[in-house]
């Protein structure tokens, strides 16, 4: 053995790492941990108990038609301001959907922001937009102008609502003071039970309008598919923007025309999800076409597309999206690729029409990849041509490898291992004459893997970004994103 090597000679020894791991533990009691640490480094390590929901998230819609504040009233939710709320034809938003919490709860809020906003049709686009919204919600919250009282929009939305049999809490909004308080009592008018007076700019009445809303909510989402049974067939959405060759791809996979191509007027819905045979395996392809838009709504496209990822995603454990390898990669691509990142689902890259491009188009593509794909390294990359079947074999090692990158747990001992060499090799700069020390990691869930590292000092982002990329190239992760987060704990006082 080269004295290079000595730095790894305890790697992968069990009864070192159990030695570090219990040093590491022994040390932190001279730290301040809150019950919640304590928690996690009680249910840390492989076997230990891991949060994992029993299925998706609740979703919550706020329907409504134009300039009632329904971004105003999210941005409250949710605590931020992050819904556009400026009333501008065209301004269109990368997100709809909202990780929130209310009194304990965390579900998923949906917001119908975005709407077409021409005068023409406006009454058709309000009632498709929330007709989709109400198909993909567990309950809704309706708000209306209480300043303007109901109007013809207004109830034909009610009857979409009705219709779908969902639970509603109707919202009066914009009622500022006792005067408009006379306002909202009109909005009983709408058959829709008690109407809740509130200023979603001001927050007045919110917290009780919410309250309404949570008690509406079932533990796990009705909406996400239905639970499917643990060690079922593993979920795939099949995600890209329009004309990638999605819907070619998934009857290539099934061998037969499953999937209507060509688009037709009318909202067209097929809920069933595609089981499909590959590699000798069944494997359950989550339907993302199931939501068409009609032909001439264009403005709404970007809205649409997201809510229908975002479905998509709630049923699936991998998504593979496609790009088309013949066109430059586009700003949709890589919005849709970066909703795959943000909801911790697996991911495996397909270059479709691959037929379809010649030696300089590869050449271009590369360096496209290498620009606007730059944070995403780890996805496998599979070049197929749905038309000629081409290599779309390749796509089950390709989603077995990220599935199972899911999955992977590491355990504690090995983890902090590695992190005393990592750290060892490379500590993090001094900053202001301080220089932050890790403590001690664990891994705190899968699906995707994540990790909390505990400092005795604030780790920087570049510094945060080096450990990920380390924890890659030790423990593989290929195709599925890994969350690092730092808690900064200090020395308990004598």
């Amino acid at each position: 053995m080269s004295t290079t090597d000595t730095p790894d000679e305890h790697q992968h020894d069990p009864q070192h790492e159990a030695g570090v791991e219990n040093a590491l533990r022994a040390g932190l009691e001279d730290y301040d941990l809150s019950p919640e640490d304590v928690a996690l480094l009680e249910s840390g390590g492989p076997g230990g108990p891991e949060e994992r929901p029993d299925g998706p998230l609740p979703v919550l819609a706020v329907v409504g038609r134009p300039n009632v504040g329904k971004s105003t009233l999210v941005n409250r939710i949710i605590g931020r301001r992050e819904a556009v709320v400026e009333d501008v034809p065209g301004v269109t938003r990368d997100r709809v959907s909202y990780p929130a919490n209310w009194a304990g709860r965390d579900f998923t809020l949906v917001d119908t922001g975005g709407w077409e906003r021409k005068v023409e049709g406006l009454d058709l686009a309000v009632a498709e937009q929330a007709e989709i919204a109400i198909d993909l919600a567990d309950a809704v919250v309706f708000v209306v102008d209480a300043t303007v009282g109901a109007t013809a929009s207004d109830e034909q939305v009610v009857r979409l609502l009705r219709r779908s049999g969902k639970p509603v809490v109707l919202v009066a909004n914009k009622v500022d003071g006792p005067r408009q308080e006379a306002d909202a009592t009109e909005l009983w008018s709408l058959g829709l039970g008690e109407p809740y007076p509130v200023s979603a700019l001001h927050g007045r009445g919110t917290g009780d309008a919410l309250d309404a809303a949570v008690r509406l909510l079932p533990e796990v989402s009705a909406v996400g598919g239905g639970l499917l049974p643990e060690g079922g067939p593993r979920r795939v959405a099949l995600l890209g923007r329009p004309n990638v060759g999605k819907s070619s791809l998934l009857n290539r996979l099934a061998g037969s025309e499953r999937v209507v191509v060509h688009p037709t007027a009318g909202t067209t819905r097929d809920p069933v999800d595609e089981l499909i045979e590959l590699g000798g395996r069944t494997w359950r392809f989550v339907d993302t076409a199931g939501i068409r838009r009609r032909v001439h709504l264009t403005r709404g496209a970007d809205f649409y597309a997201s809510l229908r990822t975002q479905a998509a995603l709630e049923k699936a454990e991998v998504a593979v999206v496609l790009l088309d390898a013949s066109e430059p990669i586009t700003e949709q691509d890589i919005r849709i690729v970066s909703t795959v990142v943000e909801s911790g689902r697996a991911l495996v890259i397909g270059y479709n029409k691959w037929d379809l491009t010649d030696e300089e188009r590869r050449h271009y593509l590369e360096r496209e990849i290498e620009k606007e794909l730059v944070q995403i390294p780890w996805a496998p990359r599979v070049n197929v041509s749905a038309l000629t079947g081409r290599h779309v074999d390749k796509l089950v090692p390709a989603l077995d490898t990220a599935l199972e990158s899911w999955d992977t747990r590491v355990p504690t001992g090995r983890l902090n291992s590695f992190l005393g060499q990592v750290v060892a090799a490379q500590p993090h700069p001094v900053r202001g004459g301080k220089q932050p020390r890790i403590l001690f990691g664990t891994q705190a869930s899968t699906r995707p893997p994540r990790f909390v590292v505990f400092a005795s000092g604030f780790l920087e982002a570049g510094y945060r970004r080096f450990l990920e990329r380390r924890l890659r190239e030790e423990f593989g992760f290929t195709g599925t994103p890994i969350e690092l987060s730092v808690r900064v704990r200090e020395k308990r006082k004598r």
